[in-house]
């Protein structure tokens, strides 16, 4: 059972969320604005939470950029709007996961216990460290460097990047990278990938060379 944190200013949407959530055993808070949300964590630590972007007093991204301040707790991003712009934002923030309204309550719940199993895991990581001329990848303290400076990455793109590494050379399918690194059955947003993958190069600066598209297929982690 986890404790989950809805945050919506629309009473529906919170109401479907929860009867979901709790019918498959776990805690529910609610809030009705991001303000409303920030206070609640000051207060209390959840295991997830799932936040609207639009809402009033302040937005989603936003709240969500305070909450990272201090605390990495994971969120799932509630949207109508599907802009690619948008879901690199919240990304950016170092988000989870992104869900564009409709959407559907079972797939949903799919999304945040998937999330929940991945960050609740605890799966010792192989003690190891790899390098490439100017780029130092520490699996176990979970440090990246670029030509000895550290860089920050994202969750998501953490574990996409040290996935991608550990199967250097091995050609990984879309279908592949999903599965491993989201943990479901992704039938969303075929994007995600891509959007992660623009972001990850984005951080890498001269070694986003590394990763390879392979047109068709999907990408392949290459050091030349």
């Amino acid at each position: 059972m986890s404790k989950i944190l809805i945050v919506d200013d629309e009473f529906r949407i919170r109401e479907i969320i929860k009867k979901y959530a709790v019918f498959e055993g776990h805690t529910v808070t609610e809030a009705q604005d991001g303000m409303s949300a920030i206070e609640i964590c000051r207060k209390e630590s959840f295991d997830i939470i799932i936040m609207d972007v639009m809402m009033p007093e302040l937005d989603g991204f936003s709240a969500c950029r305070e909450i990272r301040k201090t605390s990495q707790t994971p969120i799932i991003m509630l949207s109508a709007r599907g802009e690619e712009y948008d879901k690199i934002h919240g990304f950016e923030l170092g988000i989870d996961d992104y869900v564009v309204k409709p959407f559907s309550p079972k797939e949903l719940m799919m999304r945040i216990n998937a999330v929940l199993k991945r960050s609740g895991a605890g799966s010792a990581v192989v003690q190891d460290i790899f390098k490439f001329e100017g780029l130092e990848v520490n699996f176990t303290a979970r440090i990246v460097t670029v030509d000895g400076t550290r860089i920050e990455m994202t969750p998501k793109e953490y574990e996409l990047f040290f996935y991608m590494v550990k199967n250097k050379g091995i050609a990984l399918t879309r279908e592949k990278l999903i599965s491993e690194v989201w943990g479901y059955d992704f039938f969303g947003d075929d994007r995600t990938l891509d959007t992660h993958i623009k972001l990850l190069r984005k951080s890498l600066g001269n070694y986003s060379k590394c990763i390879v598209t392979l047109r068709g297929v999907g990408y392949r982690f290459e050091t030349f």
